[in-house]
């Protein structure tokens, strides 16, 4: 199964974008995504 997460600016935290996650995972997603607020691509990690 899998279930909607939404992803975070681990500089400025504004949260950006959101994506699907496998339930089986146990730690939280991280991707390196562009930030708008940022202007730069910046590691972006799952929210709680």
């Amino acid at each position: 199964m899998r279930k909607k997460v939404i992803l975070a600016c681990t500089d400025c935290g504004n949260r950006n974008y959101t994506t699907m996650k496998n339930t089986s995972s146990a730690e939280r997603l991280e991707m390196k995504k562009f930030c708008r607020v940022c202007n730069s691509h910046t590691i972006h990690r799952e929210t709680k």
